[in-house]
This record gives C-alpha cells, structure tokens and sequence, in this order.
C-alpha cells in the first residue's frame, strides 16, 4: 500500500480530512495483542523490479521548492522526482497516465501523499511531463524500474485518522493503543493544523498490512487506513512527519 494532494485541489482536501475520522468507528474495543515483530533484515529487502500499483497521481510545487525534502536534500520542483509513502528513497519509477498514455521516470526523495487512494506525488516538472499540471490529478500506474542499492532498514505504521481538534484525534489514538498495543500522533508540515494517528510500529510493510487488515475488520470505515513508511532515521525537514 503505498499528505500533500495536488495545490490546485487542496481545499477539497482539507474539508474532507477535516470530516474524516479513519478507523474511528470501533464495532468493538477488545484488546487485541499484536503478534511479536519479526527481526528486521540487514540489510533491508529492496523493492522488487518490475512491481507495479495503481491509483491516483497528483502534484506538488510551491511553497516546498527550495526546502528541504524528507531524504533531506533540497527538493527542487523541476527535477524529475516524487514523494512515496512507501517506497525507500532512491527508488525510481516509471508513472504511466493511463488516460493520455504518457510516462515519466522518476526518482522517490520525499514521503506522501497522506490520502487514501492517492499512490504518488510528483515533482511540478513530472507532472508537467504527462500534462497533469491543469487536472492536478491523474489515473497512473507505477512500475519500480530501478532498486536503490544499501537499503535502509525502516519502520511500518497504519495511518487511521486525520483531525483539526488535537483532542478527538488522542482519542482515537488512546482506543488504537488499547485495542493494538501501539498508537501515536505526528503532525506534518505540509499539513499544518491537522493530527494524524498513527497505529502499530512494524518492522515490515508485511506486518503493516496484516495489522491495517485487522484494523478493518473492526472498523466500520473500510478503506481509510493505510501503511506509511517510518524512516529509520528520519531528517527533520519541509515534508517529513513530527512524531509525538
């Protein structure tokens, strides 16, 4: 499963997440104790070439040119990159529009988006390059074409709610902790004004999915939580999470 949406789409956005409340419908609240975690690998297993995903593509550009990235480099909005909740940095990827059916190569230096169904965020000068730029949004397919080399180990949480109001969002993040045994809240810079509840500290996307299945199938909101990567050692910058 791989929260910035395209500029031109933001307010649609930021309504929207203000309603939603994830995984905050419990059919039940019985505790339910994770499975242990499995030890990480070293080094981390890199993605598969030629693995392929599907949805929604969308773009970003000001304010964050010129800021730094979630890998820490400075990320600049004319260069052919791309943020990936998933995905180690350094991966590259092919984005196939499957309505205008252009492409483009891009590098994954940044994290995101942070909406359910949204798979990828691209660079202004990639978006361009499929013609996205006045839609803000686009049906693509993405293929890993190249696997970073020493990847690095990273952590795995399930994203279940986003909120304006700090209190509803730690309550939902209290609930996930005693239902699963581990929750927290991070708020990210793009997103100023919202707290997001994190569930789980996987050392696997494996074990984050099983978790986000689990979540489900207590959960009257069936397709809003997702796996996010937690960098192993995350670099404070424009666009990577605040861990509370």
């Amino acid at each position: 499963m791989f929260c910035r949406s395209s500029r031109t789409a933001w307010a649609g956005s930021l309504v929207a997440l203000a309603a939603f409340s994830g995984c905050a419908h419990h059919k039940k609240h019985a505790r339910q104790t994770p499975p242990p975690p499995s030890a990480p690998s070293t080094p981390a297993a890199a993605p598969v070439v030629g693995s392929t995903e599907t949805g929604i593509a969308s773009w970003y550009g000001h304010p964050y040119h010129g800021r730094a990235a979630a890998d820490g480099e400075i990320y600049d909005m004319e260069k052919l990159t791309a943020a990936h909740r998933t995905l180690p940095f350094n991966t590259w990827v092919r984005v196939y529009d499957l309505d205008n059916e252009k492409t483009v190569d891009v590098r994954i230096i940044d994290r995101g988006p942070f909406i359910d169904g949204r798979i990828i965020d691209l660079s202004h000068a990639a978006a361009r390059d499929i013609d996205m730029i006045g839609p803000g949004i686009a049906r693509v397919r993405i293929e890993i074409i190249k696997a970073p080399e020493g990847v690095v180990p990273g952590l795995f949480a399930v994203q279940v709610g986003a909120f304006r109001d700090r209190g509803n969002a730690e309550r939902l993040r209290a609930r996930m902790e005693a239902d699963y045994g581990s929750a927290r809240l991070i708020q990210r810079p793009e997103k100023p004004g919202f707290w997001f509840v994190l569930t789980g500290r996987e050392v696997s996307e494996d074990g984050a999915k099983a978790l986000a299945s689990r979540i489900r199938e207590n959960s009257s909101e069936k397709n809003s939580c997702f796996v996010v990567r937690i960098d192993s050692e995350p670099v404070t910058g424009a666009n990577s999470p605040t861990v509370q």
